[in-house]
């Protein structure tokens, strides 16, 4: 199982980490960065999949690809300014983290601006 290995190896860097903190803490900061840049890479197969069954359920329910392009933007956009946000607060920089959630927020309302208005217009269609 894949989670196991994930699980294992954040257990021997976190391990490693706490040992190497303490004399080269800059040392610590980019294995711990490493660390997620191998997680995330180990998981690029299962998004892949996701986004393939995404945009076959889009083709299958008349939902334009637009829309669905939209949502799995807005998804990434959240999870990249998550893994980002835990790096700088494993580096100690809590303040740089909540800037870059608060520029992700900012990102997916403006990415969700074509979905809002297109939901919208379809309830407005409703309304006689």
């Amino acid at each position: 199982m894949e989670i196991i290995q994930i699980v294992g190896l954040g257990l021997v860097v976190t391990i490693l980490i706490v040992i190497i903190k303490q004399q080269r803490p800059e040392l610590a900061i980019q294995l711990s960065v490493v660390t997620g840049v191998v997680i995330f890479s180990m998981m690029l197969g299962k998004i892949n999949s996701v986004v393939t069954l995404m945009k076959e359920l889009a083709q299958k329910s008349n939902v334009s690809i637009l829309y669905m392009g939209t949502i799995m933007k807005i998804i990434g956009v959240a999870y990249i300014a998550e893994f980002g946000a835990q790096i700088c607060r494993d580096a100690g920089e809590g303040a740089i983290a909540s800037k870059i959630e608060f520029a992700a927020k900012v990102i997916v309302i403006v990415l969700a601006i074509p979905v809002i208005v297109a939901v919208f217009d379809s309830l407005l269609k409703l309304i006689p």
